[in-house]
């Protein structure tokens, strides 16, 4: 069993640093972007259990940004625009074109609504699992913001793992599981996931100013419980904002680790409906 870091998609240069993007999968087929939420170890191992159920109507795409997975640990920018951009060229760099399926969890549904904002013929619908959207973080206070943040901070200083991001292991070989417990090691609650958290509301601010955006939409909600106030009325209100189809699982935050059979049956509906 390997007891280093050995990545199993590709090293692209970004700034100068490594960003990890996998691949897998038919290229002519969908491409379906995995993006995901704030601090997960390593994205490329979190999402498997759903993408491996995908990949034969898929192109699957993981892109692991600064501090995540097989990625540099890099102070780049946090502006959501940079985050967007260091995507997109992450992608170009391997060779993929748009139009997307953007899938993000958490706190990247902000980056999936810039992307259609900023670059809306690459973006041909958002699949949300259990994304976050700016009112959300409207609703938070500074103090709220600062409570979460001393969290993260205390946890990076014991190196403790999210309890919500705990890993699905039925997916993956013992190697993959050797190979996220070296990244935990490596990645937990880093630099680079403090100054995200740091830029929520100037990237709130950002998305606002340029308005609500339509696409075909699929969400996913968990029960809420792992997540904030308030956190199911946001998912409608968005739902409804987009005449998007809203799933509800009583499960937790990570719902992929525990409905990817369901979800990636209604996953694979959905964007069969878009293309007839």
């Amino acid at each position: 069993m390997k007891s280093t870091l050995q990545c199993n998609g590709k090293l692209v240069t970004i700034s100068g640093h490594h960003m990890h993007v996998y691949t897998q999968g038919n290229k002519e087929h969908p491409k379906l972007v995995l993006m995901s939420g704030s601090g997960t170890i390593a994205p490329v191992y979190d999402f498997k259990v759903l993408y491996e159920k995908l990949a034969a109507y898929f192109r699957i795409i993981v892109i692991e940004k600064f501090g995540y997975g097989y990625s540099d640990i890099y102070e780049s920018p946090c502006d959501i625009d940079s985050l967007v951009g260091m995507q997109r060229q992450a992608l170009t760099t391997v060779g993929e074109t748009g139009p997307y399926l953007l899938a993000p969890h958490s706190m990247s549904g902000l980056e999936a609504i810039r992307w259609k904002q900023t670059y809306p013929e690459e973006v041909a619908a958002i699949i949300g699992l259990d994304m976050a959207m700016p009112s959300i973080y409207q609703s938070w206070t500074e103090q709220e913001l600062e409570r979460r943040m001393r969290i993260i901070k205390r946890a990076g200083k014991f190196k403790f793992a999210s309890i919500l991001s705990q890993l699905n292991h039925r997916s993956l070989t013992k190697e993959e599981i050797a190979q996220h417990k070296l990244l935990r090691n490596r990645n937990a609650f880093n630099r680079c996931i403090l100054n995200e958290g740091y830029a929520i509301f100037s990237n709130v601010e950002t998305i606002c100013r340029d308005g609500k955006i339509q696409c075909p939409t699929l969400l996913f909600s968990s029960n809420g419980k792992q997540t904030s106030a308030g956190w199911l009325e946001h998912q409608q209100n968005f739902a409804s904002d987009m005449n998007a189809k809203l799933i509800r699982y009583d499960c937790g935050h990570y719902l992929h680790h525990f409905k990817s059979e369901e979800m990636s049956r209604e996953i694979l509906a959905f964007v069969n409906g878009i293309e007839q």
